[in-house]
């Protein structure tokens, strides 16, 4: 892992231009490297914006590139926890990179993917939990994947899980005392409280476990094929779904050779609409390689909507929706009569993929939403089933305590109190450098 005890330094604003940019610093040194940065005298006020100019040279007499504001958080008030500082230029790259470059030569050090966080992680200013929910709410697509990112981040999910993990330290304080008493049996907890009260967790788990499927969907999102015989619109179809001309669209049977893809939102969930090549034999390998593009694209899918403009269709071995496209024109009817040109349909379209897939009505924000809980969660949950039916056996002290810290452990590699050094490195890689 990265050393703490440095100070580190990012670009925290994304790629390109715009009008803000913001470096941000972190450590022990933050706040004097700054000040060498500046022009402004004394020092910075904590969380006070101080409006001053930036010189990126070492020569004293070197002409400030920029006006800047600059904000000092001083630890522990931070959101790392080290002392941080952040410098608002305009948002031109050569600027921002030559503030990192000055503040690396003055003693900071480029900061790592999500360094930033996981200081806060180390320091504990937040759990593994609203680490990973930091990264979700940066990547969300759709306001309900942003806002069940943002409940985790504030806790809502960490309460849940403190409150089944306290419950278990006392039933595990209690077996343990009674383990070092064997003469007594169940001396500090009677078999059948502790029974009870062993259900009674499972039930929360079962409960957090209940909207799991769901809570996924939001997060990780959907992938939905679109395939057809060439020219039956699939590309129009496309369009007409993505609100936008993403893909090529003409008369010309095979215009479309390899797959184009279109992140949405559809009632809540992150769908990926994928556009194929039309499915045909043909000799020529371009369009080929298309076609077999097309039939992977749709064995992976979670559905396939198979777009006709006449009453016949290639079906795929697969879950699927018919969509008969065109329904400007008068043709035979069959599956969900749509118009990519004028637009009818289409919403009746959206219920009907909801509907095949199976995906309740999205309301309510789950709490659990990432596979990596979900997994914890469940092994949790079987632990304390198995401990429930030990304890209603009077079994042994021994075999409940076992079954109960080890779902302690899973909640507690929840929560990043026993996470591994490369679960970390694996969960902090996928941030961008400055978060």
């Amino acid at each position: 892992m990265f050393s703490t005890n440095d100070t580190i330094v990012a670009i925290a604003t994304p790629p390109g231009r715009g009008g803000i940019g913001v470096v941000r610093l972190s450590g022990p040194d933050a706040h004097a490297i700054t000040l060498r940065l500046v022009t402004h005298n004394g020092s910075l006020r904590p969380r006070r914006a101080t409006l001053t100019r930036i010189a990126c040279t070492t020569d004293a007499a070197a002409e400030p590139i920029d006006q800047v504001v600059v904000t000092s958080f001083p630890r522990p008030h931070s959101y790392t926890g080290d002392d941080v500082v952040e410098v608002s230029a305009h948002g031109s790259p050569v600027i921002l990179r030559a503030i990192v470059e000055a503040a690396i030569d003055r003693g900071a050090r480029l900061a790592e993917p999500g360094e930033f966080t996981l200081r806060a992680f180390l320091n504990g200013r937040i759990d593994l939990m609203q680490a990973e929910a930091v990264a979700d709410l940066i990547d969300a697509v759709t306001p309900l994947q942003a806002r069940a990112a943002f409940d985790q981040l504030e806790g809502t999910l960490t309460a849940a899980i403190a409150g089944i993990d306290a419950a278990l330290f006392d039933l595990v304080a209690r077996l343990e005392a009674s383990v070092d008493f064997p003469d007594e049996g169940y001396h500090f907890v009677e078999p059948g409280a502790l029974g009870r009260a062993i259900d009674d967790l499972a039930g929360r788990t079962a409960a957090l476990l209940a909207g799991a499927r769901r809570g996924q969907l939001i997060r990780d999102g959907l992938q939905i094929a679109i395939v057809g015989r060439p020219n039956v619109g699939k590309s129009s179809l496309f369009n007409a779904l993505a609100g936008a001309a993403r893909a090529i669209v003409t008369d010309v049977p095979g215009t479309t050779r390899d797959l184009v893809t279109e992140v949405v939102d559809l009632d809540g969930l992150r769908v990926t609409l994928v556009d194929t090549a039309g499915l045909r034999e043909t000799s020529e390998r371009v369009e080929s390689e298309g076609v077999e593009r097309a039939r992977r694209a749709a064995a992976v899918a979670d559905l396939v909507l198979i777009v006709v403009d006449e009453d016949e269709a290639e079906l795929v071995g697969t879950k699927h929706l018919v969509v008969q496209n065109k329904a400007d024109l008068e043709r035979p009817s069959r599956g969900v009569r749509v118009s990519a040109v004028t637009g009818a349909g289409l919403d009746d379209l959206r219920r009907a993929i909801i509907a095949a897939l199976d995906v309740e009505p999205v309301r309510d924000r789950p709490a659990l939403t990432n596979v990596r809980h979900i997994a914890l969660v469940e092994r949790a949950h079987v632990s304390l089933t198995r401990a429930a039916g030990a304890a209603r056996r009077s079994m042994p002290e021994e075999f409940v305590l076992a079954d109960l810290q080890d779902a302690r452990a899973a909640l507690e590699e929840i929560s990043g109190r026993r996470a591994s050094e490369a679960l970390l490195e694996h969960i902090f890689a996928r941030f961008c450098i400055g978060k």
